[in-house]
């Protein structure tokens, strides 16, 4: 009995690496075609996607998990109409990698448009992409598609007959989309300028009722009919990726972002009373000229203000409705567009009918001009965002991180003073007391501006990352700290090995910092470990240094895009004891298995399927697999110089000790000769 029970013990215990080992595929590709008319097919891209794993889109944000990738590497006999087509996709921020996440779960159905040129076609490419649960999983997936009359396997009318997604889940999803988008940088301050805005609206009620009724119906109209007439005209050209880029020119040009950065700082000018915003007096007049339309320029031109500010946010959401186009709907996606502009201009049509109630209120102490005075004061914030922007975007360098928390400090003092009586505009009447409720206002002002303070000096500040530049840009430079702080570490270990005998070959081999690296790492450019390591990012170059200087490699597979990697790297790796290691106990490689650099032709490889690898990426993902029977990141390896494993690779956990100890087992396995197995056998 004692026998089976620790049988049965060390059974349990093995299930975690044996569970390790195993080559995940959360994510499931068939690919198959669609006839769109005589010549014209769609290939669909099926992906069974198992649960609690997400697969990244196309549009992932730079800077986070590894986008989904289409390569078409041989079209013969057809030509591809404009992009692969993805799914409604579903975005939710990181706090690892400080932005929005695109991606989808349990199933996505992508399509390619192709047009035939002669009587059928060969189509061959991959798939590659990330998927994340717990761990991250480089995919790859080989596809080639015949098309022609005989290898039609699914006719669009069909697939037509299925319906897809009902248009009443449609709806729902483009309301919530649209109440959702009025908290994005670019669309929220749009709410203060409503309000300013019709604050000096029309004489009467009823008037001001219209004019409100009217800013709603504009704001639907400009949002329905342009995209209703786009939709129009990408079906009949068959041009579908033009709308694409016309959204994201809006919401990326700097001529875009320049002029909406104006006009928030000339509705900030007028806030503040230097001059009222009005429209000629020549149309003016003929606008008045009827009096059942008087003034309805001026709400035009403000829901023109708003549509077109909004685009830089909501253009992405829009673009995704519009991807029902292409699938020979019509009137599905004009219908869903118009809910979601009624959704979205819902609150700023309340807005406008509560400043028309705020004429019969008491205008005594100039309490309106102080609310325009404090707008004023929020949209010159808000509007730098604009600014900020096309800076990233185009690389001028003029508004980096703390440059730009400096602005939204003083601004927000300045307002917090004149919350205070402090500061007076021409227009404001004396601050003779201040009520409570303007006292709860400064002390709001006051401490977001202690917030954000510390920011200046490198704090995350992650409650404003979606409104601040990327932590990146700041001149405090982070990793120089680090690497002094490192470099710290390195003297204090020195200065404490000088004053003992060193007699053996560990303390010889670990008198050599690998801050002193053989020769220069390939890659270099384009890879970086982090907290000021030194090391390598190619497998042979690291054996020839671990040989060279008598120490065991530590390999580290990762990847751009990989969450816990970076967990891994700032919780666990930044211990001390871990750090004063892996700096003079070990050959350090990262081999990043998401890399899409392409290799020399002399470097590609047949991997352990049968097929060519030709970039970093898919040659490191190959080792590993091949390898160690894995495929997820973050994933450690402690090896010898002839292909032995020191001790069982670890995967992500966040145990510091557990860490140190794996570490430690590695060096004194490697001075005994001890290990588990030979990759190479």
């Amino acid at each position: 009995m004692k026998k089976f029970l620790k049988l049965f013990t060390f059974l349990v215990l093995l299930l975690p690496f044996m569970a390790q080992a195993q080559i995940l595929e959360p994510v499931q590709w068939t690919v198959e075609t669609e006839k769109l008319s005589k010549n014209e097919y769609n290939i669909v891209f099926k992906a069974e996607i198992e649960d609690g794993w997400h697969l990244y889109s196309q549009n992932t944000p730079i800077g986070g998990p590894m986008p989904l990738y289409f390569d078409f590497v041989e079209v013969v006999g057809a030509e591809r109409i404009g992009e692969v087509v993805e799914p409604e996709v579903t975005i939710a921020y990181n706090d690892v990698f400080e932005i929005d996440e695109h991606f989808f779960e349990k199933e996505a159905i992508f399509k390619q448009t192709v047009k035939l040129l002669e009587g059928s076609a060969t189509i061959s490419g991959a798939i590659t992409g990330q998927a994340c649960k717990e761990s991250c999983v480089q995919l790859a997936y080989d596809f080639e598609v015949q098309l022609g009359e005989p290898a039609v396997i699914e006719d669009a009318s069909e697939q037509a007959s299925a319906g897809g997604e009902s248009l009443i889940a449609l709806i729902i999803e483009a309301i919530i989309w649209g109440f959702a988008a009025l908290m994005t940088p670019c669309v929220f301050p749009m709410i203060p300028m409503t309000v300013s805005f019709f604050l000096h609206g029309s004489e009467s009620k009823a008037a001001g009722r219209f004019k409100a009724i009217m800013y709603y119906v504009f704001i639907i109209a400009l949002y329905t009919l342009p995209i209703a007439a786009i939709i129009m005209i990408t079906r009949i050209i068959g041009g579908d990726s033009v709308t694409a880029d016309i959204f994201n020119w809006i919401s990326t040009s700097w001529v875009t972002n320049i002029l909406f950065f104006v006009v928030f700082m000339v509705f900030a000018a007028s806030f503040f009373g230097a001059f009222e915003i009005v429209l000629p007096s020549s149309l003016v007049n003929k606008s008045d000229s009827k009096t059942g339309n008087a003034g309805l320029g001026g709400v035009f031109f403000m829901a023109l203000t708003l549509v077109l500010v909004s685009f830089a946010c909501t253009g992405p959401i829009v673009g995704t409705v519009l991807i029902k186009a292409t699938s020979g709907e019509f009137w599905t996606p004009i219908i869903t567009i118009m809910v979601f502009a009624m959704a979205f201009g819902l609150p700023f049509a309340l807005c406008a009918l509560f400043p028309s109630l705020l004429q019969n209120m008491p205008k005594s102490g100039g309490w309106l001009n102080s609310v325009k005075v404090v707008l004023g004061f929020v949209e010159i914030a808000l509007g730098f965002k604009f600014l900020s922007v096309a800076d990233q975007t185009y690389h001028w360098g003029l508004l980096d991180r703390e440059v730009y928390l400096a602005i939204w400090i003083v601004v927000f003092t300045l307002l917090g003073l004149y919350l205070l009586g402090k500061i007076k505009f021409a227009h404001d009447s004396e601050v003779q007391h201040l009520s409570v409720f303007r006292l709860t206002l400064c002390i709001v002002v006051f401490t977001f501006v202690v917030y954000m303070i510390p920011g200046m000096w490198g704090a995350p500040l992650k409650a404003l990352s979606g409104y601040l530049p990327p932590q990146q840009t700041m001149d405090f430079d982070l990793k120089r700290i680090n690497q002094e702080n490192a470099d710290k570490v390195i003297n204090y270990v020195d200065a404490k090995m000088s004053n003992i005998s060193v007699q053996t070959e560990q303390s010889d081999r670990k008198a050599t910092s690998s801050s002193v690296l053989c020769e220069e790492p390939k890659y270099a450019d384009i890879f970086h470990l982090p907290h000021g390591l030194k090391g390598y990012y190619d497998y042979e170059q690291a054996l020839a240094c671990a040989k060279a200087q008598n120490k065991p490699i530590y390999i580290d597979f990762t990847g751009h895009g990989c969450v816990n990697c970076r967990e891994m790297e700032a919780n666990v790796w930044s211990d001390p004891r871990v750090l004063e290691m892996l700096r003079n106990d070990y050959v350090i490689v990262a081999l990043y298995v998401d890399d899409k650099t392409k290799l020399p032709k002399e470097e590609w490889i047949i991997g352990a399927d049968g097929k060519e690898k030709k970039s970093i990426g898919r040659v490191n993902a190959d080792f590993q697999i091949s390898k160690f029977n894995t495929n997820a990141q973050p994933y450690y390896c402690l090896m010898g110089h002839n292909g032995e494993l020191l001790v069982d690779p670890r995967a992500y956990d966040l145990d510091k000790d557990a860490f140190v100890d794996f570490l430690k087992k590695g060096i004194e396995n490697f001075n005994n000769g001890v290990s588990i197995r030979n990759i190479y056998e």
